[in-house]
C-alpha cells in the first residue's frame, strides 16, 4: 500500500490556499532562479526572507520535519557549500576568473604513480561565493519543503490534472510524491524485521565492500517490496481501466481571490527577476570591503 508524507491539517493560511496556486507560485520562483540565474546576494536575501516567512506560516512541527532538515542541511552546507568553497564551481564563471587574496592553501599533494598534483586554495571570492550558494540553495529548499507536509495527498493528482496535465501525467506525479515515504516505510519495516531475527545494524564493521555485503538483508527485501508494490499499483490501475477514457476526480478545486493574488505575486517575482537579468543585475556580487580585501 502506498503511503504519503506526514501531512496534518493545521488550518493555516498556507493550507487554505488552493494547491494549484501553491504549485504555480513555487514554479514561478524556481523559474526565477533557473531562468534569471540570480547570484547577487542582495537579491537573494529578500527571497530568502520571503521563503522563510512562508515556511513559518505553514506551522510545521519540528518532530515531523526534523529528518528532512538534517538531510537538507548536510546536502547544502557540507556538500554544496564545501564544493563552492574549495572549487568555486556550480555558479557564474567570474568566480573562477577572479584573483583575490588567499585565505588558506593546502600543501601540494602528489598523486602516487602519476605526474599529477593537487593544491586546494580557498580565496576570499570563493568563500563569499560559498555563502551565496548556501543562501540560494536554502531559499529553494525552504520554498519546497512545506509542500508534502502541508498539502493533502488526496489532491496531488487532481491538482496537476486541473493545471492542464493529462490523466497519466497527473497520476504519475501523484505516485512520485508518494514514492519516497513508501520506500522509507518499507525500509523501516525491513530493519525492524531483521532486528527481530537478531541482526544487529550497529555491529557492521569492516571496509566499504564488506559493509555493503552485510547490508544485503536490508537492500534485497526493500528492492523486492518496491517491485511488488509497483506491480500491485499497475494491476489496480488495469482493473479500473485506467487510460481507456478520461477519468473523473472526486475532489473539486476552486480558486478564491487569495489564490489569484498569490499566483500574481509569484508571476510578478518571475517577471521582475527576468527584467533585472536583462538590465544586467543579478550577477555575482561582493561587498566593497571584501573587494578591497580581495585586491579588487
Amino acid at each position: 500500500m502506498l503511503v504519503a508524507w506526514k501531512y496534518r491539517p493545521r488550518n493555516t493560511i498556507i493550507q487554505r490556499l488552493d494547491p494549484r496556486a501553491r504549485l504555480i507560485f513555487l514554479a514561478c520562483l524556481f523559474a526565477a532562479f533557473s531562468i534569471a540565474q540570480i547570484w547577487d546576494i542582495r537579491l537573494l536575501l529578500p527571497l530568502f526572507a520571503l521563503s522563510l516567512s512562508l515556511y513559518f506560516l505553514a506551522r510545521i512541527e519540528w518532530q515531523d520535519i526534523k529528518r528532512a532538515w538534517i538531510f537538507i542541511l548536510v546536502l547544502v552546507v557540507f556538500i554544496v557549500g564545501i564544493n563552492a568553497l574549495i572549487a568555486g564551481r556550480g555558479g557564474p564563471t567570474e568566480v573562477l576568473q577572479e584573483h583575490s587574496a588567499v585565505l588558506w592553501q593546502s600543501p601540494t599533494l602528489e598523486i602516487p604513480g602519476t605526474t599529477w598534483s593537487i593544491t586546494l586554495t580557498i580565496t576570499v571570492v570563493k568563500a563569499f561565493f560559498a555563502v551565496t550558494q548556501i543562501v540560494r540553495m536554502l531559499t529553494m529548499a525552504i520554498l519546497a519543503i512545506p509542500i508534502p507536509y502541508t498539502m493533502d495527498p488526496a489532491v496531488y493528482g487532481v491538482s496537476f490534472r486541473r493545471m492542464g496535465l493529462p490523466d497519466k501525467a497527473s497520476f504519475t506525479m501523484d505516485l512520485a510524491f508518494r514514492f519516497i515515504p513508501t520506500l522509507g516505510r518499507d525500509f523501516a519495516t525491513t530493519v525492524d524485521a531483521q532486528r527481530a531475527r537478531g541482526y544487529e545494524l550497529e555491529s557492521l564493521k569492516g571496509g566499504l565492500i564488506s559493509r555493503l555485503r552485510r547490508l544485503a538483508p536490508l537492500i534485497v527485501p526493500v528492492t523486492m517490496q518496491s517491485i511488488v508494490t509497483g506491480e500491485e499499483v499497475v494491476d489496480a490501475m488495469d482493473l479500473r481501466a485506467f487510460g481507456v477514457r478520461p477519468r473523473t476526480w472526486i475532489r473539486e478545486l476552486h480558486y478564491a481571490r487569495r489564490d489569484y493574488l498569490f499566483i500574481g505575486f509569484g508571476l510578478a517575482i518571475l517577471l521582475a527577476s527576468i527584467v533585472l537579468k536583462l538590465l544586467g543585475y543579478g550577477r555575482f556580487w561582493m561587498p566593497e570591503a571584501l573587494m578591497r580585501l580581495a585586491g579588487g
